[in-house]
Parts: structure tokens; sequence; C-alpha cells
């Protein structure tokens, strides 16, 4: 069995358009959740003052991370109205293009640390 992966995104939301990523947002988890089932847990939370999200994911392994990313540069784009990403943290140990290809999504100056070695635990 291969090791569960995740990342979580914490972005800034630009001035005013909290209600529109939030729109955004949910209207992209039905597809999400329908068409990438290795997606495990999909998770997002606003900042008490509304000016950041985090969203956190949990994949059941590398490759249904890459399948979650396929196309993610497209949805970011739309996404990228409304925000500018911080920071993304990747837990676990993903396929060796999947950093460059989350690199080139949250582009220059954004934060990247991983954590690859997975030692215990459970998803329900």
């Amino acid at each position: 069995m291969s090791d569960p992966i995740g990342f979580i995104i914490r972005i800034r939301v630009k001035e005013g358009l909290l209600d529109d990523f939030i729109e955004h947002y949910q209207s992209s988890i039905p597809p999400d959740e329908a068409g990438r089932p290795g997606t495990l847990v999909q998770l997002a939370y606003v900042s008490e003052d509304g000016t950041e999200v985090t969203i956190v994911r949990i994949f059941s392994d590398a490759d249904a991370m890459d399948l979650h990313l396929e196309g993610a540069g497209g949805r970011s784009k739309k996404a990228y109205e409304f925000i500018e990403p911080d920071s993304i943290e990747v837990f676990g140990t993903p396929n060796s293009s999947t950093i460059e290809t989350m690199k080139k999504i949250a582009g220059s100056g954004v934060a990247l640390k991983v954590d690859p070695r997975f030692i215990g635990g459970f998803v329900r």
C-alpha cells in the first residue's frame, strides 16, 4: 500500500473578493469529489478577518495527487482572479514531477515546504 500524501495551501484573498472566491471554490467541490476518488479530504477555512483561506487536501497516494493536479493550471487561473497563493506545504513523497508542477501553478515567490517522510497514522 502506498503512503497517503497531502498538502496545505495558504492563500491571500484580494480585497473585497472573499464572497466571489467562496462561490468559485464551492462550485469546484462537486466535480472534484466526483472525478477524483483518490482525493480523500478537501477542506477550506477562512481566517477570522476574511483575508486568508487555508485549503487542506489529503490523497490516497502520490498518483491520486497527480490526478488532482491535472488541469490545475486552468483552474488556478480562474481562482487567481480572487486570490494570491502565499505558501504550500506538502506532506509525504510526491511523484518526481509534482513539485515542479506545483511551483509552476503557484508562481514565483510562493514558499514551498516538503515533509517527505510518513511515519504513521490513519485516514478513516
